[in-house]
């Protein structure tokens, strides 16, 4: 049963980060857009994350000899890096590809492709930023990537490099002495650290994502509680079938809904490679810790950022798909590490939370037409950069809903390449 007789401008499934940010770059061009959720605005993974805007972060997770080092991440089921013994055979056709996207010539590939949509992705947000008033929700205190110790530091110097290349600008920190100077408080067992200054954060990604969707009705726009479950093509438009039987018909559809999106993509014929990294963290209450910039661990797959006067502390990669229950000692060994890392920070009174980031074998999203219908747009799969990239998407997602070229080269993004 159609749902309503009149055929919508532009429908976008999923109120995300990338859904609303699809959504109001829409609006601003002139769409008539209504956006449906099955479970309402933000309440999946851009509900509770870092709150980064990570546009140093070029490096695609499959790097040259990654095969090698995967076994040892993998003995540990709480380490960086873990896969649920029982997931594994489910996952092994998502490693194969994953392990194939590291080959040195398509690793380069990758790390090209991340970086032109990391520059749009800074530039976007800053138009969105003026454009939506959000300014009061940003921190502009970078970032310290901090290494266990020389080692491990001189193994990263190829990624600062590329880095450099791209125009991203940086420092390289040596001794404790240095690194305490930008936070005090880290354990001087850190001597070598990079420190980006131009890298962003949201001082509650909740908040970020509620003043968008905001923004968005304000404008006109219409978000409702509804299960998308299939999409047919029709001769002029596509139709949506909801989970009440009902059928709502559009002349575009954008598929941005996360780590389900691959779901919908099939119902057309479009068969997606999309997996799912669980991301844990705990939040801690307002005086936890005297956070004067974003932290991350690299040897250790965790940050520790700033949230409304508390501190997050999270991260970490669980292949596990979407049904298993979260293992939340997973967040409470990432909270022990930082305790160790971090010796004053008070650690009573978390919140824990785990979240569905939705993760494609060479860490680059699908953006662009479906190829079995032209009327349908697929945006997702960002991984965990899903908030970095989200205005950079939207404006992408415009431009070809508007037949204009694309601000980018898509091709790397094509749900083709697989």
């Amino acid at each position: 049963m159609l749902r309503d007789e009149q055929v919508q401008d532009i429908v976008v499934i999923g109120a995300g980060i990338i859904g609303i940010n699809v959504a109001l770059a829409l609006q601003r061009h002139g769409a008539d857009v209504l956006v449906f959720d099955r479970t309402g605005v933000g309440a999946e993974a851009s509900q509770s994350n870092a709150g980064a805007f990570a546009f140093s972060d070029i490096v695609p997770l499959a790097t040259p000899g990654v095969l090698w080092r995967a076994p040892r991440w993998l003995l540990d089921p709480l380490g960086p890096l873990s896969i649920p013994p029982s997931y594994a055979l489910p996952l092994l056709p998502w490693l194969l590809r994953f392990f194939r996207a590291s080959l040195p010539d398509r690793y380069a590939a990758g790390l090209a492709a991340q970086a032109a949509l990391m520059t749009l992705s800074r530039e976007a947000l800053e138009r969105q930023v003026a454009n939506v008033d959000a300014g009061h929700l940003l921190l502009r205190e970078g970032q310290l990537q901090i290494f266990d110790s020389e080692q491990t530091f001189r193994a990263s110097l190829p990624v600062w490099e590329e880095r450099a290349r791209h125009g991203i600008r940086f420092d390289l920190l040596h001794g404790a002495d240095a690194l305490a100077k930008l936070q005090p408080g880290l354990d001087p067992r850190f001597k070598h650290a990079g420190f980006t200054p131009d890298w962003l954060n949201t001082c509650d990604p909740a908040a970020w994502l509620a003043h968008l969707a905001e923004t968005f009705r304000q404008r006109g726009g219409r978000i409702e509680r509804a299960e998308v479950v299939a999409l047919k093509a029709e001769e002029n438009s596509v139709h949506l079938r909801l989970s009440g039987r009902e059928v709502q018909s559009a002349r575009q559809v954008i598929v941005a809904a996360g780590a389900w999106s691959h779901h919908l993509a099939r119902t057309l014929g479009d068969r997606i490679p999309l997996e799912t990294e669980r991301g844990y963290n705990t939040t801690l209450p307002e005086g936890a810790f005297d956070l004067r910039t974003h932290l991350t661990f690299s040897d250790h797959g965790f940050v520790v950022s700033r949230i409304n006067g508390g501190v997050r502390v999270g991260g970490a990669v669980e292949l596990g798909g979407l049904r298993r229950p979260p293992d939340f000692r997973r967040s409470q060994v990432l909270l022990a590490k930082a305790a160790r890392f971090l010796p004053g920070l008070r650690t009573e009174g978390g919140t824990e939370w785990m979240g569905f980031r939705p993760s494609l074998p060479d860490s680059l999203p699908i953006i662009g037409r479906s190829p079995h219908c032209a009327r349908v747009i697929h945006a997702f799969g960002h991984g965990h950069l899903g908030l970095t990239q989200a205005a950079a998407t939207g404006e992408i997602v415009a431009a070809l809903a508007r037949d204009i070229p694309a601000p980018i080269d898509l091709t790397p993004f094509s749900a083709n390449r697989f």
